[in-house]
């Protein structure tokens, strides 16, 4: 956004007035509620939610900045539906990751397809020489989990994450999930939801991830160093 379209200063700091006047609202709404569908209380909740996005924006565009807070909107999931006592789940996974080191995922890529090709009597494909390839070869030989735990061996920097479980009666048909894995889902089926994102992170947690990414490129080093990697037919998969 140019300077021209920015937010001013006094707007930003009327729409931080407009939240603190929505909370004030909803506590009153709250400590007067009926019951558990008190309509003032949920005309009250939608007009903070309204307010906090209003002033998350105007800081945002204004400031660089973000709140620590979220209030769920009209996104968030339904109320559970499923069998009482499911006979059968679903897990679902996404992670994100950047390349943050490409020569490293390529250097641990050459390994993978060198080990490969001394195992089949040297027969092989040769290293990747992509980034795409690369990510094809170490994604091919090593168990998603196993990536999560290693990201950073193989050159990849952790982004957010999601993990959703879903219950069924059966258990899905082998081949179901294949063509369109996340968009047969139905949001009434889902048991739990657990959401990672760096935008929750507060100073404390980013200072000590610091501390702890500085101790991990130390140890990386070393095992640069010796060019030593753990041998193939020892990891679990």
């Amino acid at each position: 956004m140019s300077d021209a379209a920015q937010p001013t200063a006094a707007e930003v700091r009327a729409a931080a007035e407009a939240v603190k006047t929505a909370l004030d609202r909803h506590l009153a709404a709250v400590e007067r509620r009926s019951g558990d569908d008190d309509p003032a209380v949920y005309e009250a909740f939608n007009q903070l939610a309204a307010a906090a996005e209003a002033y998350d924006e105007l800081l945002y565009d204004r400031y660089d900045e973000v709140t620590p807070f979220e209030i769920p909107g009209d996104d968030s999931l339904p109320p559970y539906a499923g069998p009482e006592e499911p006979n059968a789940i679903s897990v679902l996974i996404r992670r994100d990751y950047a390349v943050a080191d490409p020569q490293r995922l390529l250097a641990q890529a050459e390994r993978v397809e060198a080990a490969d090709a001394e195992a089949a009597a040297g027969i092989g494909t040769g290293p990747s020489d992509t980034v795409h390839g690369a990510l094809g070869v170490l994604f091919g030989e090593f168990e998603p989990d196993e990536i999560a735990s290693r990201h950073k061996e193989f050159g990849l920097e952790e982004g957010d994450s999601t993990l959703w479980v879903t219950a069924s009666d059966e258990p899905a048909d082998p081949g179901d999930w294949l063509e369109a894995p996340f968009e047969q889902v139905d949001p009434e089926l889902v048991v739990c939801r657990f959401d990672v994102s760096a935008v929750f992170d507060d100073e404390t947690d980013a200072d000590e991830t610091d501390e702890d990414e500085t101790d991990a490129d130390d140890d990386l080093d070393e095992v640069d160093d010796d060019e030593d990697l753990e041998p193939l037919d020892a990891r679990e998969h």
